[in-house]
Order: structure tokens, then C-alpha cells, then sequence
């Protein structure tokens, strides 16, 4: 799965949709995000207790909505009457916790291009995997065509999914084969190589903070690309992208706009 093909994808994503300017992972968040000329986004996906993947982040519903409990506990139609914003600001009440598939219809109308994380949940890490990638497949499937989760052919419109879960990317990549993936980590770890060509993964997604030179020249000298989170500085976003990074995802928007590199 080794290539050397430039990134194909918006360079500067913002982080749960609208950063650190709106209640993180909605509709609302993108919205803003998109207002400030930003055509790229990373968010969030867990299943519901039903099996409905929604946009959210945490496992459980108390820190970004009115709701408690866990989101695997918790039936989509509950989810859909709790309020996502207020938390936030304000303004933002009654905002929802949006579907994947909706959130998705929304992204391609906008033109926004999401990087697409499979959260994980114990004992279900793997059908996480699996229901987000095919629902991804579906939102996208007119785009889709064989091979299309290899660096020489991926549709530059189609989402890249990425998980810190083993486990979730091969259901990903058995349920959405012609999805490009990543893996996420919170180090480059010695053996990243051998990791990514077993997932069959496009790319290594790292915590910047840990990223040294040395580490990104490894990553870029195997060929393969390299995204860093959450990029807040951009005295820092200069220096990693110096270092051969290929795309970030930062919370400040504001000061690391969508032009910046």
C-alpha cells in the first residue's frame, strides 16, 4: 500500500467540524467551519444502541448534550431529541446530534470533504467498523470504483476513514473495500510499516505533539502520508508541515485558516 502520490485532499481540516468556535461534531459546528472557508472536516462516529451511527465523540451523551448514559446504551430516536448546543452557547440551542448519513447528505451538498473517525466501543469495535464504513459506502457510493482504497486511486471527493481500532479498520476495510483508511495513533510506532500495509491503511495519523523529524522522514521516506492532530500553533503547523506532514486537523480555525498551506 506504499505510494508517492501528493496528498489528494484538503490540507488544513477543521477538528470536529467547526473547531473550537461552535458545539463540536454538528451541523452547526460545519456550518461555521464553512463560513470561515473551510471545505474540509474531521468528525466523529459511534452507533447508537440501535445501530445508527451518529456524529458525537465522547461514548457517553453528558459532556456535549442534556442527555446521560452511554451512546451505545441509547436508541438513535432518543438521541435525536437531545440538545447539542446549549453547552456551547446560547445560540446554539436545540442544535442536534446529527446522524452519519445525514451529516454526510449535508457534506455533499456544501462541498465539504470529511475525515471520517471510527470511534471505539468495547466488544462492538468491530461492528463500528463495519456499519460506518457501509454507511459511508452509501453516502458516497456513486463515487466509489474498484481499487479505490489504494493512494494511485482514490476519488479525491470520497471521505478517507480512520480509526485508532485494529479491529474496526478491517471490518472497514472488509464491509467498504473501495474506502481509503487510516490509522490513528498516538506515537509512530517502530513497526508502522508493517502495520499499515497489514490494514491495507493509505496513511499514518499521529498526535503532533509526539512527531519528531526523524519520525515524519520514516513515515514520508516509506511512502506513505502522514496527518497530525490537534494543530492549535501555527508557528507548530509551519514546522511539521516543513518536516514533510502531509494535512492537519487544528480546533483554531481562526488562526490556522483553511488557506494556510
Amino acid at each position: 500500500m506504499s505510494h508517492h502520490r501528493p496528498w489528494p485532499w484538503p490540507r488544513i481540516q477543521a477538528h470536529r467540524g467547526g473547531g473550537a468556535l461552535a458545539p463540536e461534531n454538528t451541523l452547526a459546528a460545519i456550518r461555521r467551519g464553512c463560513a470561515m472557508g473551510f471545505r474540509a472536516i474531521e468528525i466523529d462516529a459511534r452507533l447508537t444502541s440501535d445501530e445508527v451511527p451518529v456524529v458525537i465523540h465522547d461514548r457517553t451523551l453528558e459532556r456535549t448534550t442534556d442527555g446521560k448514559g452511554a451512546v451505545a446504551q441509547t436508541t438513535s430516536a432518543a438521541i435525536a431529541r437531545l440538545d447539542a448546543g446549549s453547552w456551547f452557547a446560547p445560540e446554539y440551542r436545540g442544535e442536534h446530534v446529527p446522524t452519519l448519513a445525514g451529516t454526510i447528505a449535508f457534506c455533499r451538498s456544501q462541498g465539504i470533504w470529511i475525515n471520517l473517525e471510527i470511534k471505539r466501543a468495547a466488544g462492538q469495535i468491530a461492528r463500528i467498523g463495519e456499519v460506518v464504513a457501509r454507511t459511508a459506502a452509501q453516502g458516497y457510493g456513486d463515487l466509489l470504483r474498484p481499487g479505490g482504497d489504494r493512494a494511485e486511486s482514490v476519488v479525491a471527493q470520497a471521505p478517507l476513514l480512520s480509526s485508532f481500532g485494529r479491529e474496526a479498520l478491517l471490518a472497514a476495510r472488509q464491509a467498504a473495500p473501495d474506502l481509503p483508511r487510516g490509522l490513528l495513533v498516538d506515537d509512530v510506532p517502530e513497526n508502522f510499516a508493517a502495520e499499515l500495509d497489514q490494514l491495507g491503511c493509505v496513511s499514518l495519523h499521529t498526535d503532533h505533539e509526539t512527531l519528531t523529524r526523524d519520525k515524519a522522514r520514516a513515515v514520508k521516506d516509506a511512502g506513505y502520508w502522514l496527518f497530525c492532530y490537534t494543530v492549535d500553533d501555527p508557528a507548530r503547523a509551519r514546522e511539521i508541515f516543513a518536516w514533510g506532514v502531509d494535512a492537519l486537523c487544528t480546533d483554531r480555525i481562526d488562526l490556522i485558516g483553511a488557506g494556510f498551506a
